[in-house]
């Protein structure tokens, strides 16, 4: 697999994983793919007092570069950027807390998720 399409594809697959997990906790997911102009963020939830912005890195099992390596200071600017501008349309109460999920798959299956709660913070950006 080396298209894009099925990169959006892989992608997808991993993001309706960590969805489904985010579900089993509880909480309510809010978007997907999330797209403003300099950002993007794969999934938006809530769950109790959390503002979840997620990102979302699937690899396959046996992957040189883990997700959540992938997620450099570079992306996550990206992704604060983006959640900036949902918190200006979208304005609550809410407190935001930035997660990595690693997707492990193979073939068509999710293997493995690791998921990373508060894995870096916006403060780090002022």
């Amino acid at each position: 697999m080396s298209g894009r399409g099925d990169l959006r594809e892989i992608g997808s697959l991993g993001e309706t994983a960590v969805c489904a997990l985010l579900e089993r906790q509880g909480a309510e997911i809010l978007c997907r793919n999330y797209t403003v102009r300099g950002g993007e963020i794969d999934v938006i939830a809530r769950l109790g007092e959390w503002l979840l912005f997620v990102e979302v890195k699937t690899r396959k099992t046996g992957a040189l570069v883990s997700g959540a390596a992938a997620v450099d200071t570079k992306k996550q600017r990206f992704i604060i950027r983006a959640a900036e501008q949902y918190l200006l349309r979208f304005p609550n109460d809410l407190q935001p807390r930035f997660d990595v999920a690693e997707v492990e798959y193979s073939g068509q299956t999710v293997r493995h998720i690791t998921y990373f709660p508060a894995a870096f913070d916006a403060s780090d950006y002022r």
